[in-house]
């Protein structure tokens, strides 16, 4: 069964931290380029970061490299994204994604990429 579960998402003040949970099942875990994704009201969805579960260097959105990390643990086939110094800008629904295979070097956060999606989960920060 295809599942991805994502939790973590809270309201903080800016300069605020969360970690996020995207709970992955074996069949959408293993071997895949997963990440994070946001869509704000009004707004495109956009990529935030994504790894590939096999190995590999974690991408970034230039908007949150040196605030947000990304990181994965194959024992809890989860991912995870620390997400620190947070902005107002932030605010926005975080969704994982997954898709099979290494991550596109060229293609990183073209949404339909990625075939596998969560429920999404809430971030909203306050000024």
């Amino acid at each position: 069964q295809v599942q991805l579960v994502e939790s973590g998402g809270d309201s903080v003040q800016a300069g605020g931290s969360l970690r996020l949970s995207c709970a992955a099942s074996r069949y959408t875990y293993s071997s895949s380029c997963m990440g994070w994704f946001r869509q704000a009201p009004g707004k495109e969805r956009e990529g935030v970061a994504v790894i590939y579960t096999g190995g590999g260097r974690p991408y970034y959105a230039d908007s949150v490299k040196g605030r947000f990390t990304i990181s994965h643990d194959n024992a809890k086939n989860t991912v995870y994204l620390q997400m620190n110094s947070l902005k107002p800008e932030d605010t926005a629904m975080y969704y994982c994604a997954a898709r099979g295979g290494a991550c596109s070097s060229r293609r990183t956060f073209y949404a339909y990429e990625y075939n596998y999606w969560g429920q999404g989960t809430q971030v909203t920060v306050s000024s």
